[in-house]
């Protein structure tokens, strides 16, 4: 590949590259606020707005386009302007956040989240680019470090600041929050973020690769969506989007053998640390990113906790994945990749097999140190397999590459969350037909609009037999994440153990 004819890229000053790292992190800080402070308040939201058969598409949609455009921002990283990305991104996110805050019911949601996540997308690809540029090979896992400091910043004001706006204000400001955010992290971008690397000449871009992609993912996720509720599995609609997506993959795989510039080449693929690390990450975002999205159910509807107390215990499950990340930063790279990731499924494993006790009698204080560990086990995977990737490629390769650990880990959640909203609310619409012992205007209330059953409101005026009852098909309906969620941490391990166990030499 050839690249631009200029002088070598001049060596950064502290003072530079200071600015530069600040920039990049201001920038990670607007999308994982935006990321955390969902899960408190959208059991309000969806009681709000209605269109509970919406919820998991909230998520979806949004981890969606992030995962499409993850590796199409990564890919031009490696040809165009990273400032002139960097801008395009953040951007569009404050706009659709905008957007996404008047929505006026959840269909619109959806649709202001779709753009949220294209924006979204790029800040999460070019953060990590932007890191890398900047550091040493043999100092990237400290400079992923810092990233994760910011992931620890978004997490104690994120579950809980949500929690709180919907307690006093309305849901609508945990959108609105973002104008002045990505105002101020624009403003930084333009102002410090400079190019450090050189970049190839010319790109050529895989449109039809992109295409095929997206249309992978958005048919196998529907048919996951609508499965088992809107359509039997073993209906036309359901058959006939499976198979568009079997089409559409094979699809993808030719264009990205004849592509003169693919989105994201196979050729990655035979190479081990490539392929294992983002195995194992596609799987602990499966598990982790499920429990975001559903846990704030188990808590609110089931222990009928507060928002604010939903958005508490969220923040332990985020705190430890960022604390988890932190601590092992400075030593990542004397561990090696393997060592790290192992150790980090082992507390994924751990923390899941316990939720598989969870019940009506279970505290908050244990949802919470349970989350924590999870989030620990989250953390050590994460940045041991971004490292590990990373180091598995050649430096002009390096945007691809790292687009490739955030495609893996947001296509993970993307499907991770359709897999388990298709077996929750399946459950719970289940359950609801088959419940005895409730006044009949309440039974057919709540078959018509389940998402009333998230209301405080509404919890408040049931009696006590009928809020066990309900409480109780929560529980049977969110239990079946708790599986889903355990069985993707033993998948996790069984990649985490296929890295190559080397350790960096410099």
């Amino acid at each position: 590949m050839k690249f631009k004819n200029r002088p070598a890229v001049p060596a950064l000053s502290d003072r530079e590259r200071l600015f530069v790292m600040g920039a990049a992190l201001l920038a990670l800080f607007l999308g994982a606020m935006d990321a955390l402070i969902m899960s408190a308040a959208m059991p309000t939201i969806v009681a709000d707005l209605g269109g509970l058969h919406l919820y998991s598409w909230v998520y979806s949609t949004y981890f969606l386009s992030r995962a499409v455009s993850l590796p199409i921002f990564g890919k031009l990283a490696d040809t165009y302007r990273t400032k002139t990305l960097f801008m395009v991104s953040i951007g569009l996110f404050v706009v659709s956040s905008v957007f996404a805050g008047a929505s006026p019911n959840m269909a619109f949601l959806v649709a202001a989240r779709v753009f949220q996540g294209i924006g979204a997308g790029g800040n999460f690809a070019l953060v990590y680019i932007a890191l890398a540029d900047v550091s040493e090979p043999e100092k990237r896992g400290r400079a992923m470090s810092f990233a994760s400091f910011i992931w620890g910043l978004a997490s104690v004001l994120g579950p809980t600041l949500g929690g709180v706006i919907v307690t006093w204000t309305s849901w609508r400001w945990i959108f609105f929050l973002n104008v002045p955010l990505g105002l101020a992290s624009l403003a930084g971008i333009s102002l410090y973020l400079v190019e450090t690397r050189e970049k190839k000449t010319a790109v050529s871009l895989d449109l039809w690769g992109a295409f095929t992609l997206s249309a992978t993912i958005l048919a196998f996720l529907t048919a996951l969506m609508m499965g088992g509720r809107t359509y039997g599995w073993g209906s036309g609609p359901i058959l006939g989007l499976l198979a568009l997506a079997a089409v559409a993959g094979a699809g993808f795989y030719e264009a990205e053998k004849r592509a003169a510039d693919p989105i994201l080449s196979l050729r990655f693929f035979t190479i081990r640390g490539f392929a294992a690390g983002n195995g194992a990450v596609f799987f602990s975002s499966f598990a982790i990113f499920s429990l975001f999205a559903f846990g704030p159910l188990f808590i609110q509807g089931a222990l009928g906790k507060s928002p604010v107390q939903v958005g508490v215990a969220m923040l332990w499950l985020s705190l430890g994945w960022s604390l988890g990340s932190i601590a092992l930063g400075p030593f990542v790279d004397r561990m090696g990749g393997k060592i790290s990731a192992v150790s980090g499924a082992g507390f994924l494993i751990a923390g899941s097999a316990i939720t598989l006790t969870f019940t009506l009698q279970t505290s908050m204080a244990t949802c919470s140190a349970v989350f924590f560990v999870i989030g620990i086990g989250m953390g050590f995977v994460t940045l041991s397999t971004l490292v590990e990737v990373q180091n598995s490629v050649g430096i002009t390769d390096l945007g691809v590459a790292t687009a490739s650990n955030q495609f893996a880990r947001t296509l993970g959640g993307t499907v991770g969350i359709g897999v388990c909203g298709s077996l929750v609310f399946g459950r719970l619409h289940q359950a609801m037909e088959t419940l005895t012992g409730l006044p009949s205007g309440l039974a057919d209330t709540l078959r018509q609009n389940l998402e009333t059953l998230f209301q405080p409101a509404m919890q408040a005026g049931f009696s006590e037999p009928v809020r066990r009852v309900l409480q109780g098909a929560v529980v049977d309906g969110v239990s079946a994440v708790f599986w889903v969620v355990s069985a993707a941490g033993l998948l996790c391990l069984a990649f985490c153990l296929m890295l190559p166990g080397r350790r960096f030499q410099p």
